[in-house]
């Protein structure tokens, strides 16, 4: 056979199922595009913060594991759909030899479109997503475009293995079948599916398991290995229960005569039986897709939107001085900066707070606290001590109180301690008072995690439980000694002209950081340009992959309603020549169509309704305690994708009803 003869069948086998391969190439021309754009911006030179980095970096590898998984599974379908007409090609009398060679050819051409549109228009459209991202950024990076040799050679390497893999698939499936087999591949799954009932208990013990973890989960920190515990047990879940489950569900609806023998009910009910078997996986992908959109576009917006709120809990002061070793000396140091560097700005300082303090990881007992050199802050009783000197907390309060050696003040973030006494390391004291507020830490249902602070008679008694906690740690020195000794801080607001205050405080971080033994600075405008890159990334990300996810899931929808049509024409033009009228029939379909393509959705907003207490804690994390502001981009995020969902699906219903009629 004539080589060019190949060819030939290639691009007409390309033209004549176009309305499955056009999609195809499409979505591989994005996804080439939008790895090319991603792998730029991560090696481009302008970008030197190392947060933003990671996280670029993090998305490239998600857009890598997601471009062989959506292409490998895409092409899975197409070669499905194709297997009758390649059977027939091989009664024809072509060898598996020559049908091997036009799908050679199919694959190059595919792919050198895919690759090639998918890099020009990466080169093209990079330059806006650069702008994009300096725009979230809020600040001038001067950024630079360029076009990147590296990330070119990458993406070549990436897109040609994976269409090379697809080519290895397409060629063994058929190798290892017969003419017949091709006849009826696109058949397969017609035989009504058994009920398995051992994947649907496993189905169901994995979703309770994973709502359980989501719904029980306190700890902030611990939250975040629970969340991808949880999540494994949800997919796993969701997979089990829709390839079995609804085929259990559907089974029993099929037994209730009165629901079953309607004429919509009856006909929609069986033809979902038949079909869930080989459909199930894909509406479990576009259910976990939703989910995962949702989830990433809410809580990116979050984040994005909730940034003056994640900077005052991380910062409830405008400006904080503290040495780690406290001694007359540098605390005098730091107050002579601080003044000296105010007047010559003439910037006034507010709400200033100066105190020592020594802080512990401890676990909560029934009767105190048993003091540890490190802490698991993921496990449940794990918390944070803070000791402060009586004299401190007078000066602060205004209060004149006195205590005995053997006697405290409690307070707590959270829950008041509630007893008469706390033991304290190997040590019991009594706690003369209870305190409802304390400055330094006002209470806040939201915080991450409650604190309990104790204030003590003198400064030596804080100093003896530190160096009792740490004496046999093992470490290094230096480190010890900066644990072990009681720190000094100086926390204020400022007061005064903009520009000022930005000038002040660098020049006493630079002054304090240069000048006072392990000393440092934190200043809530002076960070605020890195939490605008760690977020304004997130966010770009956020956007970036969920638009990723949601082509993925309209190319899905889009296939299953082909499927489903091709599928379906047969059976719904014998019903109607066995009495039923258009009307009935189109009742039918759309019943069984709406019924099908809306669960996937019901289901992704169940999941993220039961996954919102968890992700609040996640966010408690990253600082941002706001919880009504994410259920407010929770809901906005689920109602503007239900009405994109709902576009998508009335847009390839038609290509569903057009087949059928």
């Amino acid at each position: 056979m004539s080589s060019s003869i190949y060819g030939k069948l290639a691009f007409t086998n390309l033209k004549n199922n176009r309305k499955t391969y056009v999609p195809y190439i499409l979505t591989s021309i994005l996804t080439v595009m939008m790895y090319y754009i991603m792998d730029a911006l991560s090696r481009s030179s302008s970008i030197v913060d190392p947060s933003l980095q990671s996280v670029l970096l993090c998305a490239v590898g998600v857009i890598m594991i997601f471009a062989v998984i959506f292409l490998f599974y895409t092409n899975s379908f197409l070669i499905k759909r194709r297997k009758k007409e390649i059977g027939v090609y091989n009664i024809l009398g072509m060898g598996k030899r020559h049908i091997a060679q036009m799908l050679v050819v199919e694959t190059v051409v595919t792919a050198v479109i895919s690759i090639g549109a998918g890099l020009v228009f990466g080169i093209i459209f990079s330059k806006f997503m650069y702008l994009a991202l300096i725009k979230l950024l809020h600040y001038d990076v001067r950024m630079e475009f360029e076009v990147s040799g590296t990330s070119i050679r990458y993406t070549l390497i990436l897109f040609v293995a994976i269409f090379l893999m697809t080519l290895v698939f397409n060629l063994f499936q058929i190798q290892v079948s017969n003419p017949v087999e091709l006849l009826h591949g696109g058949n397969q799954g017609e035989k009504e599916p058994k009920t398995k009932r051992i994947m649907t208990v496993f189905g169901v013990i994995m979703l309770a398991v994973g709502y359980y973890i989501a719904l029980t989960v306190e700890q902030p920190l611990a939250a975040i290995q629970a969340f991808f515990v949880a999540v494994v047990c949800v997919i796993l879940g969701t997979y089990a229960l829709f390839t079995s489950g609804s085929i259990a569900i559907l089974k029993g609806l099929r037994k209730n005569k009165k629901f079953y023998y309607q004429a919509k009910n009856f006909s929609a009910v069986s033809g979902m039986i038949y079909r869930m078997k080989q459909n199930a996986v894909g509406l479990a992908n576009i259910c976990i897709l939703s989910t995962m959109v949702l989830v990433m576009i809410s809580t990116t917006i979050s984040l994005y939107v909730g940034m003056e709120d994640v900077l005052r809990t991380r910062y409830p002061r405008e400006f904080e001085a503290k040495t780690n070793v406290s001694s007359p000396e540098a605390d005098q140091a730091i107050d002579r900066i601080i003044e000296e560097e105010m007047a010559d700005a003439g910037v006034e300082p507010k709400s200033v707070l100066r105190y020592h303090d020594g802080s512990m990881t401890a676990v909560r007992q029934e009767d105190g606290f048993q003091l540890l050199q490190f802490g698991n802050y993921a496990e449940e009783d794990t918390t944070e001590i803070i000791l402060i000197p009586l004299e401190d907390y007078n000066r602060m309060e205004g209060e004149e109180g006195s205590l005995a050696p053997d006697e405290v003040y409690a307070y707590s973030t959270g829950e008041d301690w509630g007893g008469d006494s706390v033991k304290i390391g190997d040590k019991t004291y009594r706690v003369t008072k209870e305190l409802k507020n304390l400055q330094i830490d006002p209470k806040n249902a939201q915080n991450m995690m409650s604190s309990y602070f104790f204030i003590f008679s003198d400064a030596g008694q804080i100093q003896e439980l530190l160096e009792n906690v740490y004496e046999d740690s093992g470490m290094q020195e230096d480190w010890v000694e900066q644990v072990s000794t009681i720190n000094y801080r100086v926390v204020f607001d400022l007061e005064g002209d903009e520009e000022d205050c930005l000038n002040v405080m660098r020049a006493i971080q630079s002054r304090v950081e240069g000048e006072v033994n392990a000393a440092f600075c934190e200043s809530r405008e002076l960070s605020r340009e890195e939490f605008y890159y760690l977020y304004g990334g997130l966010l770009f990300i956020g956007i970036y992959l969920g638009a990723l996810f949601l082509m993925a899931t309209v190319l899905i929808m889009y296939y299953k309603q082909i499927s489903e049509g091709y599928d379906d024409r047969e059976r719904y033009q014998i019903m109607q020549k066995v009495g039923m009228s258009k009307r009935e029939v189109k009742g039918a379909i759309r019943s069984q169509v709406l019924l099908v393509f809306f669960l996937p959705l019901v289901t992704a907003v169940v999941h993220i309704t039961v996954a919102f207490d968890v992700i609040t804690k996640l966010l408690a994390v990253l600082n941002l305690t706001n919880v009504s502001l994410f259920l407010s981009c929770t809901i906005a995020t689920v109602i503007v994708f239900a009405v994109f969902y709902g576009i998508v699906f009335s847009l390839t219903a038609r290509e569903y009803y057009k087949i059928v009629n």
